[in-house]
């Protein structure tokens, strides 16, 4: 073990947290490092659920992108932990998305599992994050702004009338009043990443600036160290002074170049992370080396808000969808792969006009990723793969729509082909169905006066 577990807590006042997984269920826990970390004297053992990156699919239709199974495992692995070293649990975005149903199924699944292993009773806490679109529209009808995030406008009518469900991303008071409240296990709606871990920190008495840093760094697991590992556990410790951060796996450890980076990452300025209630200014902080697998971390400033604004999120469906998969070697084709979609399109519209429907081309191995943004588009691989999708109201105008994209890719007309034989190859000859096609909605934050108004929370009890 490294010198700073090995030789126990680095302060007389200190609180300890295992972190065994950067978004919980979507890839297993491994449970090496995680059992390590259990045997280092940890305060509570917290994780985060949830993400943006899953896109708008698991809000837009209240499902989890992540298998049941893997929610289950893990969360096993997290309540028999906390429960045989009499710690608190904690678990924020329940189910990738924290909508109330995802809260609900993580409730059942702890209920059973305690069940399951005969556990001695204890209390679970729990919060809800939807927000009622009802609720929304009197606010856009009175006059009140709900404002737009990132270059977005004000929320309007229209837009919430293309909303499916709502989740508001709540701050580090539900969790508080839970811990007040002796909750053992705490199961969180859709939560600001840091909020999980700072809460208990906060609520212990630790400097804001610091615990929201803790919670930071923590919230991604092993994300922070290196070399890259995912899905391994850390452990974090505050203290009045400072925070520091250590690898468990022992192939790993934190740098002061692996923590920084973090510490940095998905930000437009990466020097602020916002929260309800305020931000941190992470411009001056300090990154020292403390062992060999541990980073020591001092110097965040904390900016409390001028007002408590709630950042909302917002999914709605755009269709039913399907997908077709189509190779291409043929350097020609490859050239006049523009020309080929553009044959394809045309297609479409012949059969079905230009509007009712959506069809979409994503080329790989030219600019499937970064679109018009990559620097070497002109310059593509000497194949590429076409994802061609269809989306329409029904299933089977999308089935329609795809079908006919995909196929007419082979019977495009280019200027010097003679042959009939087409340049481009099927995966498959039928078109694959897909989830509905969803888009963000609102990206946009709402002004309230209490910052418990919008997650109402629960208090039960499981086990024998």
């Amino acid at each position: 073990m490294p010198a700073s577990i090995q030789h126990g807590r680095s302060a007389d006042r200190s609180l300890r947290i295992v972190c065994p997984n950067g978004h919980l269920g979507f890839a297993p826990i491994k449970v090496g490092s995680f059992h390590i970390g259990c045997r280092c004297e940890p305060d509570l053992i917290c994780a985060d659920s949830g993400s943006c990156d899953v896109g708008p699919v698991p809000l837009g239709a209240d499902i989890s992108s992540s298998p049941l199974q893997w929610q289950v495992d893990d969360l096993e692995e997290m309540l028999l932990a906390s429960r045989r070293l009499g710690v608190p649990m904690i678990v924020g975005s329940a189910g990738d998305t924290g909508t109330n149903s995802r809260v609900d199924l993580f409730v059942g699944i702890i209920r059973e599992l305690a069940h399951k292993h005969g556990l001695a009773r204890f209390r679970i806490g729990y919060f809800y994050s939807e927000v009622e679109r009802e609720a929304l529209r009197r606010r856009i009808v009175a006059g009140t702004s709900v404002a737009g995030l990132d270059g977005r406008p004000p929320l309007d009518l229209a837009t919430l009338d293309a909303t499916e469900r709502v989740v508001a991303m709540a701050g580090i008071h539900p969790y508080i009043k839970l811990l007040d409240q002796g909750a053992d296990v705490i199961i969180g709606g859709r939560s600001s990443d840091c909020a999980i871990f700072a809460a208990p920190a906060i609520r212990r008495g630790f400097p804001r600036a610091l615990a929201y840093f803790y919670g930071k760094v923590l919230e991604c697991a092993s994300f922070c160290a290196e070399p890259y590992a995912g899905k391994e556990s850390v452990l974090g410790e505050i203290t009045m002074d400072d925070v520091k951060i250590t690898a468990l796996l022992p192939e790993q450890r934190c740098t002061v170049a692996s923590v920084a980076g973090h510490a940095m990452y998905e930000r437009a300025n990466p020097f602020f992370e916002h929260f309800l209630g305020g931000h941190i200014d992470m411009g001056e902080c300090r990154y020292e080396q403390y062992d060999e697998r541990t980073v020591r971390l001092t110097g965040p400033r904390y900016v409390p808000a001028s007002e408590l604004r709630v950042k909302l999120e917002g999914a709605g469906k755009i269709g039913e969808r399907y997908v077709g998969i189509i190779g291409v070697r043929d350097p020609y084709t490859i050239a006049n792969i523009d020309l080929v979609i553009a044959w394809a399109r045309q297609q479409v519209a012949e059969r079905f006009g230009n509007s009712g429907y959506e069809v979409h081309f994503t080329v790989y191995g030219r600019d499937g990723i970064l679109g018009e943004r990559e620097p070497l588009r002109a310059t593509p691989a000497h194949e590429v793969g076409v994802i061609v999708q269809g989306v329409a109201s029904t299933k089977e105008v999308a089935e329609e729509v795809c079908m006919i994209a995909t196929r007419q890719m082979f019977y495009a007309r280019l200027p010097q082909v003679k042959g009939t034989a087409g340049g481009v190859a099927f995966l498959l000859d039928e078109v694959m169905r897909a989830s509905p096609a969803y888009r963000w909605t609102l990206n946009h934050t709402m002004q309230i006066d209490d910052p418990l108004e919008l997650f109402p929370t629960f208090l039960t009890e499981a086990g024998a």
